[in-house]
């Protein structure tokens, strides 16, 4: 074309800026700004857009120091554009800045500002906004769904989750998704149920279409977090294309359940089933899941193969996680030497988990002689917040090997680092309420009963002559 409109060239600014490249709507911009063409607020919108998708600062600066020269300032959707691009990269106050000094906002503004906060992990900021809108629709409550459940606050996705559903808002894809992960680190297991039969009525009963991936791979994580395999594995089955996620979270969830022959079983039906028809690849986090398949059922020679074709077969160089794992198989078989012989002569710096793998082996096998030198490596590197477990299994395993003195001088040493080991904590839901245990607690309404039930457990199970371990610097019997 010899002299393109200004529309023909927004339309290729708009496309790059969508593209994997939005760099080159920067470039299309330098060429329509040196053509007979004027650029306008849908001009800069998109470039703003380029900007933020791209992370060019620099160049999202210029673009608004050139809109405010030309007056566009007062666009709803270069404004709009801006409060994204400012939000996107951190820059949540400039964002706000734009935002108040809008004359008008439009719901995809209120929106934009709203991610922001969220991105930024401020949830009071972003709750504000939230409280404020004059008009929400389905992205904005997803918003605040999705930014709770992935910052680690569950509770608080789950009861925006109800709000969303009493407000009658239809649930999307995103919002389900984010819920599903919620009900997986809660152990909601009822919400997670509702979700599904929500999902089987809204995605195939009525629509018949499948839900997405995505949506099967975090029921998935659902039913498995809260320990219902089958249910994990008939949404698995009856997937009709599945993911590497979708293979690895089921694998996972064997592998964290002790069923490791069913672990490796489904790996090798990934391997020849899975890679054919839906062309997946095992990934890194797969391996890890195998791996501990086989640590937990003490396949040690499976785990020796598996290690050897993550980088021959695969092209998958193992990483500190990967190696984890095959000190932890070998550490549980017993093969303390050759744990440690692996951590010594592996490429990477093994950290207080490698140690921490081999350590366990000590207790599991009572080696006080290796622990000792074990101790040597691991607590100099230590800090106050990872050191309490690590000393606690020190001291037991001394305590084991009947070392006292070697029990004195741990515990002296967590009295000058001023670390004391965190209480276990556990939950369960009954009939839709989530009851939380602390070790030593004795605030719940039932403990006395609690407490009589575990005494006549322990009375029983010492009977049948289980031998109880000694938590030394507890003072407590397990």
């Amino acid at each position: 074309m010899d002299n393109p409109t200004t529309t023909v060239w927004n339309h290729v600014i708009r496309g790059y800026a969508r593209s994997h490249t939005p760099w080159k709507a920067v470039e299309c911009y330098t060429h329509m700004v040196s053509s007979k063409a004027e650029p306008d607020g849908f001009t800069h919108s998109s470039l703003l857009s380029a900007c933020a998708r791209g992370g060019l600062v620099k160049e999202g600066e210029q673009v608004h120091a050139t809109v405010l020269v030309k007056g566009y300032c007062s666009n709803v959707f270069v404004d709009t554009s801006l409060i994204t691009f400012y939000a996107g990269r951190g820059g949540v106050e400039r964002a706000r800045h734009v935002f108040d000094g809008m004359p008008q906002r439009s719901v995809v503004s209120w929106n934009s500002m709203l991610a922001g906060y969220v991105r930024c992990a401020d949830f009071d900021g972003a709750r504000r906004v939230f409280d404020v809108m004059p008009c929400r629709n389905v992205v904005s409550w997803t918003t605040m769904v999705a930014g709770c459940a992935r910052n680690g606050k569950s509770r608080q996705a789950l009861l925006l989750f109800g709000e969303m559903r009493r407000a009658c808002v239809e649930l999307d894809q995103v919002a389900l998704v984010a819920a599903l992960s919620a009900c997986a680190e809660l152990g909601d297991l009822k919400l997670g149920r509702w979700i599904h039969w929500y999902v089987q009525q809204r995605f195939v009963a009525r629509n018949w279409q499948q839900p997405s991936v995505r949506l099967n791979n975090a029921l998935i994580h659902m039913y498995a977090s809260c320990g219902i395999l089958h249910e994990a594995y008939q949404v698995f089955v009856k997937m009709p294309r599945k993911s590497t996620v979708s293979w690895t979270s089921m694998i996972m969830a064997f592998a964290k359940q002790g069923l490791g022959k069913e672990a490796l079983d489904l790996f090798k039906t990934m391997l020849s089933d899975g890679v054919k028809v839906d062309g997946v690849r095992p990934d890194e986090i797969t391996f890890i899941g195998v791996l501990c398949a086989c640590s937990h059922a003490g396949f040690v020679d499976e785990g020796h193969q598996i290690f050897a074709s993550m980088k021959h077969t695969w092209g998958i160089s193992p990483s500190i996680e990967h190696y984890g794992c095959m000190v932890d198989l070998l550490s549980r078989a017993g093969l303390l030497d050759e744990a440690r012989g692996l951590i010594e002569t592996m490429p990477l710096n093994p950290n207080d988990a490698i140690w921490g793998a081999l350590l366990g082996g000590c207790r599991i096998h009572r080696n006080s002689e290796l622990a000792s030198q074990v101790e040597n490596k691991l607590v100099p590197e230590l800090n106050g917040d990872q050191a309490a477990g690590y000393l606690v299994l020190l001291s037991n395993i001394y305590a084991f090997g009947q070392r006292w003195q070697d029990v004195i001088t741990v515990r002296q040493k967590m009295i000058e680092m001023g670390v004391k080991k965190p209480p276990g904590r556990s939950w369960i839901q009954i009939n839709g309420v989530v009851h939380n245990f602390i070790a030593g607690d004795m605030t719940h309404k039932h403990s006395s009963f609690i407490y009589e039930t575990l005494r006549d457990v322990t009375k029983q199970a010492n009977l049948e002559g289980y031998d109880r371990e000694i938590i030394v610097f507890l003072d407590v019997e397990v």
